[in-house]
């Protein structure tokens, strides 16, 4: 199972309202839990377990979690707006900045060119930067900084002109 299996799993458990879903397949076990009735928020976990104890499919589960998943884009559907968004293309916690004591990657009004960082999503204890696929000026920064991000979650707005 890849990670792209693993979001859409996510995404339609989410969608679905299931409080719980467990699946195994082969040495894999997933769990995915989101949040109940004590919890303000929707929290989602993911805990793959190898039912055999062998080390080369460990190592095989766990390598497509460290991968890098390019961004998603797509260009709003209105002929009057023509921006491009940005899309979370995974689950976690999305930062502006690198790191605390540093400055944004990008402001409202910032002209960025074809992959330039614009920020980082925390996945699992990984930071994965977001780099952008088109060029031109940042318009509209659509989530705030420390905030929790969803899949396919529109991130930012670019004119490319």
């Amino acid at each position: 199972m890849d990670i792209k299996e693993i979001q859409n799993l996510i995404k339609f458990v989410a969608k679905s309202g299931a409080s719980e879903v467990k699946l195994e397949m082969g040495d894999i076990k997933i769990t995915i839990k989101t949040g109940g009735e004590d919890s303000k928020g929707e929290t989602t976990y993911i805990q793959q377990v190898p039912v055999q104890p062998q080390a080369q499919p460990q190592q095989s589960a766990q390598q497509p979690v460290a991968e890098s998943v390019p961004t998603t884009k797509e260009t709003a559907s209105t002929d009057e707006n023509k921006y491009v968004t940005i899309k979370s293309p995974i689950i976690g916690t999305f930062y502006r900045k690198p790191s605390p004591d540093k400055p944004s990657f990008v402001e409202v009004g910032s002209t960025i060119k074809e992959g330039d960082p614009l920020c980082v999503i925390e996945a699992m204890k990984l930071f994965n930067e977001i780099e952008s696929e088109v060029s031109g000026k940042i318009v509209k920064v659509l989530v705030d900084d420390s905030s929790p991000v969803e899949f396919d979650q529109p991130l930012f707005l670019i004119d490319p002109s």
